[in-house]
């Protein structure tokens, strides 16, 4: 089904690998007549091209990236436009779209929501923006739909920011990535390396994009084949696939930890932007002739199977008839995976949900920018006419990725096939994808056709002692085991013609309701405040010495930003920093917020010209041991902070909070092994903390312990790889050394000032 290579490969003329071993330039001057070197070869990659008609830096080996467009939705443009305006903001300088897709049902913290909605519509129009209202798309949807073009690049602050299916390179970083963008700064990389998703062969009939995307995520996201790489989807078997069913894999190639993405394009490309009124925006893209890739995912799409990936990561994949021929055994495996990510804080079963010996699901969501497109939709409808999904626990919602394909949907009967079922037709909306809408009940057990499947993504709470969970499934199979009437069911065993609707798109919604100020900035519009909107807190630069105290100790392999901050209800108060940071942690260490604002409130005695010590007690032996080694050291230059500890942190979402929160409470630096995405590290460096690294197995401190950093300040300006640090105990000082990996100047800059918003503030 899907074959990893262990070395680079040549791509010859778009359809064969060549390894690349010793052997290679004979074969490939064999084949065309030219031997290309590595170098020049690696240059014929689409992503390589793209990513040079944006680099500003005149070098391809250190890259200063400026994107076409940006998008946002309405649980991170507020706090990104705040810190903009905080750096100087005037107008938008290219064209940002602020969707309203993640808070949409106003249903939390009373008016919070729909201030912030006014919140981005006033902004829109004062610097220049587009403005999506609640209901009429979710953010992805609509970037395909009116923003994407070949050969363009978007990013967004959403980790699910992907359109390389239609010819774009795109990107989901936090928020002041994009803050970046906006003060018309870069985007900084090293050249990514870039691996080819080499696709043959055609997928069998009720197997579905999401089977596909599923069974390469199973394959590279432990092994970190493709992590913060390109992934370039090429190959006959792309040939085979509609735009939609391309779309349906390549949003969920985030989960892979890869970069970003870039398909080759085609005449069904070409339709699809000549269906949606934009046929100037097609760009036909393919590799050179010789194309050189750092690696190759080698897919056979006749052998892939409908998918189920299990409680709690995408990652965790089966076959459907993998998992019903086995069900006892592999369901007994997802509890004991369970212990890990659970912490033990509540009792999770999935075996009680076997009856008759098959696998009983309680609720099926086709949802958000995975599931929510046409032709999933459309295929789900076929196999849905004229069943009924029953009386019985099991439900059904299905969620058009836009208004315009839910309009369609509606003139082509396809709605009312789904719903005379018993199922339940919903308006765009990204609830189901992060624990903000239909939360089964406690021990329910989901399946869905959305993006991930994290703990807590479908709206419990461990701290209340609530536990649900998902399994994600292509919308095909959902279907099936809906018409089974919530017995688990792959779509491949139904024998069934698929009508195939055509899709028209209907612009006039869009035009009706959308507000578009074509890059016209109107200073004179005031914004509208409510009053959960808060400016970030002031932010001090770094200190020549820090004292760290650990306040948490995560040992799980992966720590997703979900667990450092929630989703769910808790993004009603992402327009508050000092509101959010209360939700820190909150459901992996509830202890977290106390232990780190005890901390915090040293720094601030410290930076008052007030006594530490007055306030946190605890930490008079530590500078009294401090001194004996460093006699330099004094609270004028010696800072305070906190840091946390976790194996791998920062998979999942783009979400700037998961580090920002740790930032307002005080937060200094994250310590880890390794960093799960480039994006969680950034946000942790945009917002001026040191993302410190320690080896594997090496950990010479515990929670609660302090740590003495000296000459930090020089050591991040002299551009020290490896820094001195000591774990202060009744002892005296015990010596460790922190990594800090690569930094560029400006980053460094950054994290000397203390946060994004210090480095540009004049």
């Amino acid at each position: 089904m899907v074959k990893l290579h262990d070395k680079g490969i040549y791509l010859v003329n778009g359809t064969e690998i060549v390894e690349a071993n010793q052997d290679a330039s004979a074969i490939l001057a064999a084949r065309t007549g030219v031997a290309a070197s590595r170098e020049a070869a690696a240059a014929g990659t689409m992503a390589y091209n793209i990513l040079k008609d944006h680099n500003t830096s005149g070098s391809m080996d250190k890259l200063k990236i400026k994107f076409d467009k940006l998008t946002s939705h309405d649980i991170t443009f507020v706090g990104i436009i705040q810190t903009a305006r905080a750096s100087g903001l005037e107008k938008f300088p290219i064209p940002y779209v602020l969707t309203n897709c993640h808070n949409s049902l106003c249903a939390v913290g009373g008016t919070i929501n729909e201030d912030d909605h006014m919140f981005g519509l006033t902004c829109a129009k004062k610097y220049g923006g587009v403005y999506v209202p609640p209901h009429q798309a979710v953010i992805h949807q609509f970037a395909r739909e009116m923003l994407a073009g070949g050969g363009r690049m978007i990013l967004g602050s959403d980790s699910h920011t992907r359109y390389g299916a239609l010819g774009t390179m795109a990107m989901g970083e936090g928020g002041p990535e994009l803050v970046k963008q906006l003060l018309s700064q870069t985007y900084d990389i090293n050249m990514p390396e870039v691996v080819a998703i080499y696709l043959k062969g055609t997928p069998a009939k009720g197997v579905g994009p999401q089977d596909v995307a599923l069974a390469i995520i199973g394959a590279v996201f432990a092994n970190g084949y493709v992590k913060n790489k390109v992934m370039e989807f090429v190959g006959p078997g792309v040939d085979a696939l509609s735009a939609d069913f391309r779309i349906g894999i390549d949003v969920m190639t985030t989960e892979t930890t890869c970069l970003s993405s870039i398909w080759k394009t085609d005449d069904k490309i070409k339709e699809f932007y000549e269906i949606h009124g934009r046929s100037e925006e097609y760009k036909e893209l393919n590799p050179a002739a010789v194309t050189y890739y750092d690696g190759c995912v080698e897919v056979d799409l006749s052998a892939v199977r409908p998918m189920i990936a299990m409680p709690f990561h995408p990652s965790n994949v089966y076959t459907i008839e993998e998992l019903n021929a086995n069900l006892m055994d592999i369901l007994d495996d997802v509890e004991k995976k369970a212990l890990v990510s659970l912490d033990g804080a509540v009792e999770y079963s999935l075996k009680d949900k076997v009856r008759n010996g098959r696998l009983y699901v309680d609720q099926g969501i086709i949802a958000g920018c995975a599931g929510g497109g046409f032709e999933n939709i459309c295929d789900a409808a076929d196999i849905l006419e004229g069943k009924s999904i029953g009386p019985d626990e099991f439900t059904l919602s299905v969620y058009p990725a836009s208004m315009p394909i839910y309009m369609e949907l509606v003139r082509n009967g396809a709605a009312a096939k789904i719903m005379q079922t018993g199922a339940i037709m919903k308006t765009a909306f990204c609830g189901p994808c992060f624990g903000a809408g239909d939360t089964p009940s406690n021990n329910g057990f989901s399946i869905r056709h959305s993006t991930r499947n994290f703990p807590n993504r479908e709206g419990s709470k461990l701290q209340s002692g609530q536990i649900a969970s998902v399994a994600l499934m292509d919308a095909r199979s959902i279907a099936a085991t809906a018409a089974n009437k919530g017995y688990l069911t792959p779509a491949t065993d139904l024998d069934l013609e698929y009508t195939g609707a055509k899709y028209f798109f209907d612009k006039t919604i869009y035009e009706n309701r959308v507000f578009d100020s074509h890059g016209v900035a109107d200073p004179s519009v005031e914004i509208k405040f409510g009053p959960n909107i808060k400016d970030w807190p002031q932010m001090s630069a770094l200190t020549d010495n820090l004292i760290l105290k650990v306040v948490s100790e995560i040992h799980d392999p992966v720590t997703t930003t979900d667990e450092l901050i929630p989703s769910g209800e808790t993004s009603s108060y992402r327009s508050n920093p000092l509101g959010l940071a209360e939700f820190t942690l909150s459901r992996k260490d509830p202890e977290y917020v106390g232990r780190a604002k005890a901390v915090q409130n040293a720094e601030k005695a410290r930076t008052a010209g007030e006594r530490p010590e007055d306030v946190l007690p605890e930490i008079i032996p530590v500078i009294n041991a401090v001194k004996k080694d460093f006699p330099d050291a004094s609270w004028k230059n010696t800072g305070i902070g906190s840091t946390i500890f976790a194996v791998k942190p920062g998979d999942g979402s783009a979400r700037e909070q998961a580090a920002s929160c740790q930032k307002v409470l005080g937060g200094w630096a994250n310590i880890a092994n390794e960093y799960a995405t480039k994006r969680y590290r950034s946000n942790l460096i945009n917002w001026g903390m040191l993302p410190f690294l320690i080896p594997s197995g090496m950990l010479p401190f515990k929670n609660g312990d302090y740590l003495f950093v000296p000459d930090i300040k020089k050591a991040v300006e002299n551009k020290v790889s490896g820094i001195d640090a000591y774990v202060v105990s009744q002892d005296g000082m015990v010596p460790f050394t922190l990594g800090i990996g690569e930094l560029t100047d400006d980053e460094r800059s950054i994290i000397l000032k203390g946060c994004l918003i210090n480095y540009n503030r004049v």
